[in-house]
């Protein structure tokens, strides 16, 4: 071949390949500016499940970068050195899609880190607890995606099926603990399998969700919900998706028992039913699903004037806080949607305090909004602050280490809940701390 012909071949080839490998190099660029700017700002720790990979395993075939559903809004993962890494911790909010896609078996997905424990029952591939009958699917169990939280419910709705024992006259077949994602959808393939079932909910539709804030965005994938069938949402409000469970409600006949709180759960003498006593009624019954979510009871601050009726633990509507001065207490996702939405108002002065130097566990969109409104003014954000006393027309808030006086019309705390580990223990289900384990 002559010299011509063989540089007309070899020249596209040289030119792919460079710009291969300058995509590449691009590429891992940004991940290591990723990784660096979430340590500056702290943003390690992740939030709930989140991936470890194995760089002895990986090849770094990228297929979990683009399997990751948040990749396209902000840096999750990324490959440095040939290997792919959890560049954003603090973005991660546990889709787990990334695992599914590695074609080599490199990640795994586990709760917590060395430093941050997290409480999660232990349940079998099934969901069934250490109790058999007793059952926990959604977020309790650590899935608190809407998408996997309903899957959860159907899925573990399938394993009830599977026992011995349904379809006596004188006791339920299933009593389900909560109206969430999960418990809606175990509530559906309840009643498409003809089991006789009660759904109990403490509270409203929608369980976690009915709590977001007015007007939140609320991201989840397309599930398969028993009866409805397809729920194509990809991002929506928290008021649409709520009407369109509602509006389920309505067309199917689900039946909801709202405001009755479970008080206790134990074994009957024959060793294979339940009672479920609440705050209304108990009910004997074959199996329980507990679908209640890890919101809990609301974490207070303990301080003087907490009592007082214009402190509350979530944001209802912004605009009753028009024209007024607020202050809301925290630094997740919750925190900072109530802090935005209630700044939108006009007239209103709106300060948020928060104990740590960095807003880890919110999402970026989160982060970014606070940030602009805090650079025009129309927000006031105090880290490494706590809150010393709730007067009743200010507050007194600790700020390095100098006691500040705000005028203050109300409070909002955001500062998580105490999960229902209690509860759980005196049931008898077995509760572990993961810190970075499956």
């Amino acid at each position: 071949m002559s010299p011509v012909l063989l540089a007309l071949y070899l020249l596209p080839v040289i030119g792919i390949f460079g710009w291969y490998v300058h995509s590449r190099r691009r590429k891992e660029l940004t991940s290591i500016r990723a990784a660096e700017e979430a340590i500056a700002a702290s943003m390690t720790e992740p939030p709930s499940l989140h991936p470890v990979i194995d760089p002895t395993k990986c090849i770094g075939c990228r297929s979990c970068v683009a399997a990751c559903p948040e990749q396209y809004a902000h840096p999750v993962l990324g490959i440095i050195r040939g290997k792919a890494r959890l560049v954003g911790p603090s973005n991660c909010i546990g889709h787990g899609a990334c695992k599914a896609a590695c074609p080599v078996d490199a990640i795994e997905l586990v709760f917590g880190t060395e430093k941050r424990g997290v409480d999660i029952p232990l349940v079998k591939p099934d969901f069934e607890t250490n109790i058999p009958g007793i059952f926990i699917a959604g977020e309790l169990g650590g899935m608190g995606l809407i998408r996997n939280a309903v899957e959860q419910g159907r899925q573990a709705l399938d394993s009830v099926r599977k026992l011995k024992g349904l379809g006596k006259q004188n006791q339920l077949d299933l009593v389900i603990v909560g109206a969430g994602p999960a418990g809606i959808a175990a509530s559906l393939g309840a009643m498409d399998a003809k089991l006789r079932s009660v759904t109990v909910e403490q509270d409203s539709l929608g369980g976690t969700v009915a709590h977001f804030p007015r007007g939140k965005l609320v991201m989840t994938r397309p599930a398969i919900l028993p009866i409805v069938g397809r729920m194509n949402f990809t991002e929506t409000s928290k008021e649409k998706l709520l009407e369109y469970w509602q509006g389920i409600e309505r067309k199917t006949g689900l039946n909801i028992n709202y405001k009755e709180r479970v008080t206790g759960i134990t074994r009957r003498p024959d060793g294979v039913s339940f009672e479920v006593r609440t705050t209304k009624n108990a009910y004997v019954t074959r199996a329980v699903l507990l679908t209640i979510g890890r919101r809990g009871t609301p974490r207070q601050l303990g301080v003087p004037g907490e009592k007082s009726s214009k402190v509350v633990y979530r944001l209802i509507d912004p605009e009753q806080y028009r024209g007024q001065h607020v202050l809301v207490v925290g630094g997740g996702d919750s925190a900072l949607e109530a802090a935005h939405s209630i700044a939108e108002q006009p007239g209103t002065t709106v300060t948020i305090s928060y104990r740590s130097p960095a807003f880890t566990r919110a999402k970026p969109k989160n982060r970014d909004k606070v940030a602009q409104l805090a650079a025009a003014g129309r927000m006031n954000v105090l880290m490494k602050s706590n809150v010393r006393e709730i007067r009743r027309d200010s507050v007194v808030i600790e700020a390095d280490g100098e006691p500040v006086i705000l005028p203050n019309h109300g409070v909002i705390v955001c500062a998580g809940g105490i999960l229902p580990t209690g509860f759980l223990k005196e049931v008898g289900i077995e509760v572990e701390t993961k810190y970075g384990t499956a």
